[in-house]
């Protein structure tokens, strides 16, 4: 017996119950299989059958059609809705494009320039240049939401435009009061680290000094070849001339190259406080061991540098990094909320992003913590020579022409 045999309800049902032998056609396109859809619906008068017998034709359409329940539902719908089925074409409305690929070859160029920040400090960026230097490029960046940023870092125009390039041992001594500076929102109270950059064939690489305000996150970065006193002091001395406020507090942690009684004598003289982390506290020196990893091995990495190459590095640092650092790069800064025990918290909220310098000019009475020679008309010129995107072109130029030295010269030597 052929399906076109089929006439009743009741064959419909010995079809599927598997007692009656029928043959058919599999249909060749999607379109004649609608058609004979249609043809089974109107030969059976589906409209008008009773609750079970729709069932049964239901059923049968399945089983000879393939379709899900779902499908065959939908298509009996549309023919009772418009008395045929007909196969209707999907269109896509889809959403209007807002980041277009010139966004993303510009932000990939912003990420390259100033090393992957974080995405709220990129965002941060991108509402400066446009906001403050009036850069044009930027103003849809300027909009753009923190989560689809790492959406669009993640897309393959991103992808295809860049490519990529720990503790000192504790040492009893009586110099310095070992507690936690307070500095009751003042600047001036700075934080002091050593980050060693390598050894190789037993010989000791340069030494960077590293010193960031508690406040303000002010940043001074001073490479030297040893950390002995010839050249540790003249760094120290280097590097709090550096600081646009007077120096009040001076922390570190236990490590003897700080912890010596002509660094004491030193801070002694220009009445600064000397203080050196607790035992068991981790976080007494925590915010200038991140700028460790943040700033310093982010730009230097881990590979030995030889010694000799610390006076060029630290021009580098003095000329290159300070101000981009400080006048160009965003941090966060925390806020400290109170919860109902009376336990204070701190959080990072967005609205609390901005450069060092910023900061500083948010203090209260900012002006009478600045050096006699300094005032903010002069810091102003510095912060607004030249825009954030030109600091961080002339850091990655720099820093290229740096190391194209070091590695020219080092080969010749060797």
């Amino acid at each position: 017996m052929n399906i076109n045999d089929l006439n009743t309800i009741e064959q419909l049902e010995q079809f599927l119950t598997g007692s009656q032998a029928v043959a058919f056609l599999v249909a060749s396109s999607k379109e004649e299989c609608y058609r004979g859809i249609q043809r089974t619906l109107v030969k059976f008068r589906y409209p008008s059958l009773k609750k079970r017998s729709k069932g049964v034709v239901v059923r049968f359409l399945i089983k000879i059609t393939g379709y899900s329940r779902q499908q065959i539902t939908r298509l009996v719908k549309q023919y009772r809705d418009t008395g045929k089925i007909e196969r209707q074409q999907r269109t896509y409305q889809g959403f209007e494009r807002l980041y277009t690929a010139e966004d993303i070859r510009l932000l990939a160029s912003l990420d390259e320039r100033h090393n992957t920040l974080s995405g709220p400090a990129t965002k941060k960026l991108c509402e400066r240049a446009y906001k403050l230097f009036n850069q044009t490029q930027y103003q849809r960046l300027a909009g753009i939401s923190v989560a689809h940023l790492y959406n669009l870092r993640k897309s393959q125009s991103y992808l295809r435009q860049r490519y990529t390039f720990e503790k000192t041992r504790p040492k009893v001594a009586l110099i310095g009061e070992r507690k936690k500076p307070l500095s009751n929102g003042e600047p001036g109270f700075i934080r002091i680290d050593t980050v060693h950059q390598g050894d190789q064939d037993k010989q000791k690489g340069v030494y960077h000094i590293n010193a960031v305000d508690e406040v303000t996150q002010f940043q001074v970065v001073c490479t030297v070849e040893k950390i002995s006193e010839q050249y540790l002091m003249p760094a120290i001395e280097q590097l709090l001339d550096c600081f646009p406020f007077v120096i009040q507090g001076f922390h570190s942690d236990n490590g003897s190259e700080y912890i010596n009684y002509k660094v004491a004598a030193l801070l002694q003289k220009l009445l600064i406080e000397f203080t050196k982390s607790r035992s068991r506290q981790t976080n007494d020196n925590a915010l200038v061991e991140s700028k460790n990893g943040s700033v310093i091995r982010k730009l230097f990495g881990y590979a030995h540098i030889p010694q000799r190459w610390a006076p060029l590095i630290n021009e580098f640092n003095h000329t290159t990094l300070f101000p981009y650092i400080n006048y160009h790069r965003p941090c966060f800064f925390p806020k400290t909320i109170t919860d109902s025990k009376g336990k204070d918290k701190k959080i990072y909220p967005y609205e609390c992003m901005m450069t060092p310098y910023d900061k500083l000019k948010t203090i209260e009475n900012a002006g009478n913590y600045l050096k006699p020679d300094l005032s903010f008309e002069i810091l102003d010129k510095v912060a607004l020579n030249q825009t954030d995107d030109q600091a961080a072109e002339q850091l990655q130029k720099e820093r290229s022409k740096l190391f194209k030295t070091i590695n020219e010269r080092d080969l010749k030597s060797g």
